[in-house]
């Protein structure tokens, strides 16, 4: 809608600056002609905003122009309350300032979108991490968010799986990600993924450094995911799953006449699908690989006799 559209031009110029008629029509996904009928519109308004010519030119706001969120709608308004994540937001030490800016935001709206974002906030909560995920301390996130923003070089000692297991590292933290209630800095050389809980000590160095050209945190982060599950998921298993029971990522091959299902799944080692797949009981078996196969028929006989024998007073 035009109004949407209007409100959208006025926020860019206002949040990035002077931009030209094609950038704006690129951002707002329009022609540069219907560019041009907007900003006409906007001055027939009011609105203070002017146009320069030549390559260096574009449009922009008489400095110290700003608008009010009144061009919010009530989906807007209730969006950004729900995405929130004061949890997060405290971790970093931004718990009040996070809290401030909502109750800016919020006076800013006009009485029925303020009604929406409140009914937002009191029937939806936001808790990213599992059930099970056990809570994991970083004492240093605070230290590590500053460096962040002020791109800063830090030395740590970090505890990683491998041997040897507490090694140094010279860090340029370029961002930070929070994953499943975990967080992780992304950061150089090269880039690399460290877990912020994981640091043991911390020192910053005062030295400062330069963000490589061009990097996109979310952009490197999604091709990092891609990568892991790739690596995660080197080898496959052949499994009989019993009628109605599936797995994440299975290839059902062929159903039997009896109802239990032939598929293919990704494993990321024998040792792990031995664990993942004892959870199915009765549900599963492993037809392939041999390795596999025999890791649980093992098992099951520990259990069977384990099971069979009748348990002595003292539980020896």
């Amino acid at each position: 809608m035009k109004a949407g559209r209007l409100v959208s031009i006025l926020l860019l110029l206002q949040t990035r600056g002077r931009m030209t008629a094609a950038q704006l029509a690129e951002e707002l996904e329009v022609s540069v002609r219907t560019v041009y009928r907007d900003v006409e519109a906007l001055g027939a308004a009011g609105v203070p905003l002017y146009g320069d010519a030549g390559h260096a030119g574009g449009y922009r706001l008489l400095d110290g122009y700003r608008t009010r969120l009144t061009g919010l709608t009530a989906d807007e308004a209730e969006a950004l309350f729900l995405a929130g994540a004061p949890g997060a937001a405290a971790e970093l030490g931004l718990g009040s300032v996070l809290a401030a800016a909502q109750l800016k935001v919020r006076a800013a709206l006009p009485v029925e979108l303020r009604v929406h974002a409140d009914r937002i906030s009191g029937r939806f909560h936001l808790d990213a991490p599992g059930w099970y995920a056990r809570t994991e301390e970083a004492p240093f996130l605070p230290a590590v968010a500053d460096a962040v923003w002020n791109s800063r070089v830090l030395e740590v000692l970090y505890r990683r799986w491998a041997e040897p297991t507490d090694v140094r590292r010279r860090l340029e933290p370029y961002g930070l990600v929070l994953k499943a209630g975990r967080w992780y800095v992304v950061a150089g050389p090269g880039p690399r993924t460290f877990r912020v809980d994981q640091i043991l000590e911390l020192t910053s160095c005062g030295e400062e450094f330069g963000r490589p050209e061009g990097f996109d945190l979310a952009a490197y982060w999604t091709a990092y995911q891609r990568d892991f599950h790739d690596r995660l998921h080197r080898g496959e298993a052949v499994v009989r799953l019993a009628p109605d029971v599936r797995l994440p990522e299975a290839a059902v091959e062929r159903t039997d006449p009896d109802g239990w299902s032939v598929a293919r799944v990704p494993i990321e080692s024998v040792a792990r699908a031995h664990g993942e797949f004892l959870r199915l009981g009765t549900d599963i078996e492993v037809l392939e690989p041999a390795e596999l196969r025999g890791l649980m028929a093992r098992t099951i006989a520990e259990l069977a006799e384990r099971y069979g024998n009748s348990p002595s007073p003292s539980g020896d």
